[in-house]
């Protein structure tokens, strides 16, 4: 039998303060996981398609034709099956932490200003599609990498968005 005048019993969630935890992620740290990204893309997606359309162009030369070679197309398919696989883990990892594949890599994540999570559509939307539209200026993009000198360590994408690079 309950007891009708016991408290309730709640399973309540602590939510640590997020200045505590929040440790904001080195500036070499942030360039690493840029680099990463875009080694990683070149060697999923540019790297096939580049091999390819070499082969295709050296094999078309040896036996003396000038017609498209099947390796062009094969270098052409595995680029999109590359890219694809970029795609669903970036997206993946984008939805769970709030982490490219570098930043997965090198052990730092994206979260809001207060420590809570960031959702996919502001990591897509503001820092992403928002951030490639402003860079059309001239010279935006020295600009957005010269604002990580600052305290707080926010490039001008991280200030639209609203967000900040820590520690994982």
């Amino acid at each position: 039998m309950t007891n009708p005048y016991a408290p309730p019993r709640a399973i309540v969630r602590d939510i640590a303060d997020p200045s505590a935890l929040a440790i904001p992620a080195e500036r070499g740290t942030r360039l690493g996981a840029s680099i990463l990204n875009g080694i990683i893309f070149a060697a999923m997606v540019y790297m096939p398609m580049l091999f390819g359309a070499m082969v295709s162009g050296a094999t078309a030369e040896a036996i003396g034709e000038s017609s498209s070679n099947p390796m062009a197309v094969v270098g052409l398919v595995v680029a999109v099956i590359g890219f694809i696989v970029w795609f669903w883990l970036t997206i993946m990892y984008m939805a769970r932490n709030g982490q490219s594949i570098g930043k997965k890599l090198l052990g730092i994540k994206v979260v809001r200003t207060d420590g809570s999570p960031v959702s996919l559509g502001r990591l897509i939307g503001l820092r992403g599609v928002v951030n490639g539209l402003i860079s059309i200026l001239p010279l935006y993009a020295l600009v957005d990498a010269l604002f990580i000198f600052g305290e707080s360590r926010q490039c001008l994408h991280d200030r639209i968005a609203d967000t900040v690079v820590i520690n994982a």
